[in-house]
Order: C-alpha cells, then sequence, then structure tokens
C-alpha cells in the first residue's frame, strides 16, 4: 500500500471495523464504505490530508469511488 493513501485507508478502517481488507479498486460508495452521512466528514479528512480545500461544485463523485482514484485525483505528487 502506498503511504500517501494509508491516512484513507485507516480512516475507512475506523469507520467500517468489520472490513479487513480494501482492494484499490473496490468500489467505495458501492459497497457503503463511504455513505452519504460521512461523505462530508471524509471530505474533510481529505482536505486535511492533502493541505488544501475541495470546491464542492467541482467534485465528481466518480472521484472518491476507489483508492485508486483518490489516489489518482488527490494524491500524487
Amino acid at each position: 500500500m502506498d503511504d500517501a493513501i494509508k491516512p484513507v485507508v485507516d480512516w475507512l478502517r475506523e469507520h467500517n471495523p468489520t472490513v479487513e481488507e480494501i482492494p484499490e479498486d473496490l468500489d467505495l460508495i458501492e459497497n457503503r464504505l463511504i455513505d452519504s452521512l460521512g461523505f462530508m466528514e471524509f471530505i474533510l479528512m481529505l482536505e486535511d490530508l492533502i493541505g488544501r480545500e475541495l470546491r464542492l461544485d467541482q467534485i465528481d463523485v466518480n472521484q472518491f469511488r476507489t483508492l485508486r482514484s483518490l489516489t489518482d485525483h488527490f494524491l500524487k505528487e
């Protein structure tokens, strides 16, 4: 696992204690690891991690579907 995505995985595991492994291509929304109630909390955690505010009017939910897409859109240097 890439060190950049580890805080995201830790957050997901903390909020989904029954989940052991999270493959990088697992749909996090479809599999309810991120739900509508937790989405804003997830956004705030991600903003803290990347050090900038995300503009909600420019967010595409598909950017949050998998660990791979999160890495590609937010965590690559």
